[in-house]
């Protein structure tokens, strides 16, 4: 397959401003961002929202509204909007401003696990928010709760009601096997969009080996029914991303997932993410899709249907 996706993941719930001055925080922040990175190459924005006074992880409609007519007035890529939010957020919270604003896409983890985010605690000089350190402190002991029964309230509020497809976040090979029980139930229709998680403490490690079993397993379970996508945070983004094109996969970038454009280097935006990505894709013979052959990829409603 010669078409990619190019998705960008804009700021996250993962990393604290203070350790980069680059992180989107604020609604104007978060759109500038997201358009460059879409002029860039990007067909789908993952989107999260912050506070934009302290940059703490939101689950606000109010805040979303601050990006997201933004957005979809600056470019025309895929909105997926996460329903992952953050692991100290409930259920409820993290579907609030999907509900309200029945984007063409969700993102949807396929399982409950550690989300283990304390280790970067040692590369932080000095913290600029009192939020910061507990925040990341208290990983150790904080498990995201996605379990069969939230699943499936999630496909039924976001897929069933509201008309979203979805990016099947897989952190481990057994969220595979949970996505397969979901489409054997009759709850799932094809085509599937995987992405496949690695690097973060608590699922898979960035290993080429584990993507290579992914790939196979996934042929397995699904046929020729599903698309997949890779992720890798921090130094591994680049390298498995690579690995994932040169396999006819799709990729996914931003900043959320890794701050660096290079070793030691801050990004400066996640436009430049997509671009360094760009440039890898297209040398390999692959070519970059547009938002609209995204959409027809994945079969979604269309930015016409969204309620923002």
């Amino acid at each position: 397959m010669s078409k990619i996706i190019i998705s960008c993941a804009i700021t996250g719930s993962i990393h604290v401003p203070s350790q980069s001055p680059y992180l989107p925080v604020t609604g104007a922040d978060i759109a500038a961002s997201a358009i460059g990175a879409a002029q860039a190459g990007a067909a789908i924005l993952h989107l999260h929202a912050r506070h934009p006074d302290t940059g703490r992880p939101s689950a606000d409609p109010a805040h979303w509204a601050g990006f997201l007519p933004a957005i979809k007035a600056g470019c025309d890529a895929v909105v997926n909007m996460t329903t992952g939010g953050s692991a100290v957020m409930t259920l409820d919270q993290r579907l609030a401003a999907p509900k309200a604003n029945a984007p063409e896409m969700c993102s949807l983890n396929m399982g409950s696990m550690n989300f283990a985010l304390y280790p970067m605690i040692d590369r932080i000089v000095q913290f600029k928010q009192d939020w910061e350190k507990p925040f990341l402190e208290n990983s150790d002991d904080v498990v995201f709760k996605n379990t069969p029964r939230d699943i499936a309230h999630v496909l039924a509020e976001m897929g069933q009601a509201r008309g979203a497809r979805f990016e099947f976040e897989c952190y481990d090979i057994s969220h595979l096997t949970m996505l397969k029980h979901f489409v054997d139930r009759d709850l799932i229709k094809a085509p599937l969009f995987l992405q496949f998680v690695f690097g973060v403490l608590g699922g898979m490690p960035a290993e080429p080996e584990i993507l290579t079993l992914l790939k196979r397993s996934a042929d397995r379970l699904f046929g020729d029914s599903y698309q997949f996508s890779v992720l890798a945070a921090g130094r591994a983004q680049i390298p498995m991303a690579t690995m994932a094109a040169a396999m006819g996969g799709h990729v996914r970038v931003g900043l959320e997932d890794n701050l660096y454009i290079s070793k030691g280097v801050l990004a400066q935006s996640n436009a430049q993410q997509v671009d360094l990505m760009s440039q890898i894709v297209t040398r390999l013979g692959r070519t970059i899709a547009t938002p609209e052959e995204a959409r027809a990829m994945l079969g979604l409603k269309g930015r016409d249907k969204v309620a923002f």
